[in-house]
């Protein structure tokens, strides 16, 4: 059976001419700024990478908390490759945060939120979310003593919330401290609740892109802006970008592949110095200014309290932006991104240094 033949067989029950037609006749805005809209399709990227490694891990290890930091230790020495497949796992995740931060704050400052958009903002910052709750269970995984420390003290800070923090802990932990049912709950939400939720949320995010096509930024509203062809001019470049990215990923997991502390004690001490990873150390900055105790309250439930009530904000700017909505300038809501995004590097740099 030649190409023609197997054409001929799938058109026959197919409709391919439509899609034919939609790359055809798609078209995206030309402008200074458009050189950020290669960082939506770059998180796909990211994301499809991580999960053809989180197959290849998943395979070979072991959720028990006897045997899963010997199965990773087994990974990495005895399998061929196990140890780079563990080092693209482990540097994809800390470029898919960061790219999903950045991709964030400059849909934030651009204000592509604005009515009709909201749903794209809000199903984007979900799956920032969501990200980071892949990056805390994954870390677990590794059942070493650096990520049970680091978990008990973040599902610890889940527990000072009001009302239902309590709840939520144990929710997380299976039980009042984190032991082998913590571990089995978070392979849980690794391998199954989470990449189901995000396979859902990428659909819905891309088909609402799809829909309402790429915005333009709100200083170019009402402006004559040049449109050119998604295929093959944008999509050439997306693949160019991909290309790079791929080549620091590699680089990152050859020249740096992550260590494998001791096995989790959980009756050890927790080792010196320790820190959450990057994208938590905001939350654990901000956690160490606040006092013992403000007006009467627990200080820490305070910090988590404000952090949560700032996240969901965020969450809801685009409900709030009157202005941008109807094409008009809004520094009010630029002054706030800035706020989030000067906040954000200069307690991520603190928590390094301190």
């Amino acid at each position: 059976m030649n190409c023609q033949k197997v054409r001929n067989w799938f058109s026959e029950r197919y409709d391919f001419e439509s899609l034919k037609w939609f790359f055809k006749k798609k078209y995206v805005p030309s402008h200074r700024y458009e050189i950020f809209y290669y960082f939506g399709g770059l998180t796909l990227f990211l994301f499809a990478l991580q999960f053809l490694t989180g197959f290849a891990l998943a395979l070979y290890y072991v959720p028990h908390p006897e045997h899963a930091n010997k199965s990773v230790m087994d990974i990495i020495t005895k399998l061929n490759f196990g140890w780079l497949f563990r080092s693209l796992h482990h540097w994809g995740a800390q470029l898919l945060i960061g790219v999903l931060f950045f991709h964030c704050f400059t849909t934030l400052l651009l204000k592509s939120y604005r009515k009709p958009r909201e749903l794209i903002w809000v199903s984007g910052v979900l799956l920032l979310g969501i990200t980071i709750f892949f990056g805390l269970s994954g870390y677990l995984l590794i059942w070493d003593e650096r990520a049970f420390a680091a978990v008990r003290v973040a599902t610890g800070g889940a527990g000072s919330l009001p009302l239902f923090g309590e709840y939520l802990k144990v929710f997380l932990r299976g039980g009042a401290d984190v032991t082998g049912e913590t571990l089995t709950r978070f392979y849980a939400f690794h391998v199954c609740i989470l990449p189901l939720i995000t396979v859902f949320l990428v659909v819905f995010h891309i088909a609402l892109v799809q829909f309402h096509g790429m915005s333009v930024p709100l200083s170019l509203e009402g402006k004559r802006v040049d449109k050119i062809p998604f295929f093959p001019n944008v999509f050439l470049k997306d693949l160019m970008i991909w290309l790079i990215f791929l080549g620091i990923l590699v680089t990152l997991s050859v020249l740096f592949p992550p260590s494998l502390g001791k096995k989790a004690d959980p009756y050890a001490p927790p080792p010196e110095n320790i820190k959450p990873e990057w994208y938590f150390l905001f939350l654990f900055q901000t956690l160490k200014i606040f006092p013992g105790e403000v007006l009467g309250l627990n200080g820490e439930t305070v910090a988590v309290t404000l952090v949560t009530l700032a996240i969901l904000f965020f969450l809801l700017i685009p409900f709030f932006d009157r202005k941008s909505s109807m094409g008009e300038k809004s520094p009010v809501y630029t002054a706030i991104g800035t706020f989030y995004l000067v906040y954000f590097i200069v307690m991520t740099i603190l928590g390094f240094v301190t």
